[in-house]
């Protein structure tokens, strides 16, 4: 009798939800809301903090479901769908309202682009997440590219709104992030890093620093270290390149060294020729 009831109680028990980790997704998800009904009455800085704001809480209900040990598919799906939501859909908008629509069907093309490029984002990352390295990102993440999107329109209105009287500017950085989300690029996932062990004193000094330069210009500061962000996977790309250029010849040159020291007889023939 026992077993029995054991096994309804479980039963049961897999019917339900985790609250918490979905709370923070279910919040997610309306910033993103929000931030389409922001950009759709032109009120593009309001659209943009409320994305910024998603991607903050997007990244703290996986966090929040691995530190209680609350996990699910149903939360990694819902996850998901959230996301494209929040991070594809409402920047789309954004991009469109604010400066794509002065292209015509070149502008909301270009917007498409971003959405469809996202979703075969998020669907390749649920595809592969079991077999992908969970310590780099294949491809630019699809939160990036929206918290870029995002910054790009605080920055604009923090620069007298320079960058928005380039609005050939504006679609070319859509359709370069578009890619980058479809690319093979890696990016670091930052999900290693664990808060509750010890960490070096210069860690503690180097967040406080970040912090101080964000609080000084938050919309300037946050447009340069989400740039930093796109660029830091072309450049391991290139520093990997040149890394393995670099070894090959200091090994073709040991290699070489090392011969001539077996046998000298080739620095002989060498002269003689």
């Amino acid at each position: 009798m026992k077993s029995r009831r054991k096994k309804r109680f479980k039963r049961r028990e897999r019917k339900g939800i985790f609250l918490i980790p979905n709370l923070f997704t279910s919040a997610s998800l309306f910033g993103g809301f929000y931030a389409i009904i922001a950009s759709i009455n032109g009120r593009y800085e309001a659209a943009a903090i409320a994305i910024i704001i998603s991607c903050i809480l997007d990244g703290l209900d996986g966090r929040v479901a691995r530190f209680t040990n609350t996990t699910s598919y149903f939360g990694a799906e819902f996850d998901s769908l959230s996301d494209l939501v929040a991070f594809g859909v409402a920047p789309g908008i954004l991009a469109y309202q604010w400066t794509l629509v002065h292209f015509g069907r070149l502008g909301w093309l270009a917007a498409f682009m971003y959405v469809i490029c996202g979703a075969l984002r998020l669907a390749r990352f649920n595809v592969q997440k079991s077999v992908v390295s969970p310590n780099y990102f294949k491809g630019l993440p699809i939160p990036a590219a929206a918290c870029f999107i995002a910054a790009l329109v605080l920055f604009s209105n923090a620069m007298s709104r320079i960058p928005e009287k380039n609005p050939i500017l504006i679609i070319t950085t859509v359709y370069i992030l578009s890619f980058f989300m479809v690319s093979t690029i890696k990016y670091l996932a930052f999900k290693e890093i664990d808060i509750r062990n010890r960490k070096p004193f210069n860690v503690l000094v180097s967040v406080i620093l970040i912090m101080v330069f964000i609080a000084y210009k938050p919309t300037v500061m946050l447009f340069f270290i989400m740039f930093a962000y796109i660029l830091s996977g072309p450049f391991m790309i290139l520093y990997s390149k040149y890394f393995r250029r670099h070894s090959k010849k200091t090994a073709i040159a040991d290699g070489v060294s090392t011969e001539l020291v077996d046998n000298p007889g080739l620095m002989d023939q060498g002269k003689t020729k």
